[in-house]
């Protein structure tokens, strides 16, 4: 019965994939309507659910040169080494992307597909400073949501932490809450999916919700390191521990950002990005300068972050 019943009636993610995402943008267009010309899709991987609509008029956080390697490939993996350059562009963060474009910024300009192939995503991303490059100043470095390692080098110091503010209050205020991770009955870790549409939590739930996601996973990483393996084994079962290991901490810094970000912003209580880089100069201030910068927008459409001490996530010295 189940055999003819699938044969008869495909399966939804069965379908083929050019007919699918065809049906899912007359979706997006009949829900959008006279806006819908307003709209490009990122697309990240090859999952055609995770082809998500972004609208081209979404507020500019943040515009400015940066300088890009790529260090990690999805799920982590090195990036072949003929794939490692530093290559220029003019980056434009706009809603929950990071675009990186060949030529200087215009805001009425369409995008190219080359810079949409360029695209990053920062939902469920942190940007930090890259410590442990030595080679560049001015570095930072953005961990995705799909683990996925850049190094951008900035014009200068000011610029470069103020890239990482404004990244992690975009991811902070506008990421949706992780689903649950896969079930398996093997011992394989396996991470949570992150989606990467928008949170439709107010500011004060969203904040609950971080900290509800940190506290479960503190108790995790407590739970985990009351069962370690021994540091010299080399078997899948330690690997595996390893890996869940350096999550568990890479999350808990995340949330911490996130938290403490969400935290100034409630307080300061307005939209004015001045005022609320204002006030975390006045928290943060042996970590991060936030003297007025250029084009600050208004965030009435959404929130902002900031960077907090987080946990070392080593850059080997010979990328």
């Amino acid at each position: 019965t189940l055999y003819n019943s699938i044969k008869n009636e495909k399966l939804e993610w069965a379908i083929d994939e050019d007919e699918l995402r065809k049906s899912l943008s007359e979706l997006v267009d009949d829900k959008l309507g006279a806006s819908a010309k307003k709209v490009t899709r990122i697309v990240d991987g090859s999952n055609p659910f995770l082809d998500i609509p972004q609208a081209l008029n979404a507020i500019t956080y943040k515009h400015g040169v940066l300088t890009r390697k790529t260090h990690a490939d999805t799920d982590g993996k090195r990036t072949p080494r003929g794939r490692r350059g530093w290559k220029k562009f003019y980056a434009v963060l706009k809603g929950t992307i990071l675009y990186l474009q060949k030529d200087e910024y215009k805001p009425d300009k369409d995008l190219s597909e080359v810079d949409l192939k360029n695209a990053i995503r920062v939902h469920h991303a942190l940007a930090t400073k890259a410590s442990d490059y030595s080679k560049k100043s001015n570095v930072l470095k953005l961990k995705t949501a799909d683990w996925r390692v850049f190094l951008f080098q900035a014009p200068s110091k000011e610029e470069m932490l103020s890239w990482i503010q404004r990244i992690n209050l975009v991811a902070s205020i506008f990421s949706a809450p992780a689903f649950p991770a896969a079930i398996c009955s093997m011992k394989k870790f396996c991470r949570p999916l992150l989606p990467s549409s928008m949170t439709k939590l107010c500011q004060e739930e969203q904040l609950r919700s971080h900290e509800n996601k940190m506290r479960q996973i503190a108790d995790e990483l407590t739970e985990h390191k009351l069962h370690p393996v021994e540091k010299s084994l080399k078997s899948k079962e330690a690997e595996e521990y390893r890996l869940k290991e350096h999550y568990l901490i890479f999350e808990k810094s995340r949330y911490e950002t996130y938290i403490n970000l969400l935290c100034v912003k409630i307080k300061v209580g307005t939209d004015d990005l001045e005022k609320i880089e204002a006030s975390l100069f006045m928290v943060e201030a042996d970590d991060i300068s936030l003297r007025k910068t250029h084009s600050s927008p208004s965030l009435s459409q959404g929130h902002l972050s900031v960077h907090s001490k987080v946990e070392k996530d080593v850059i080997e010295q010979n990328t």
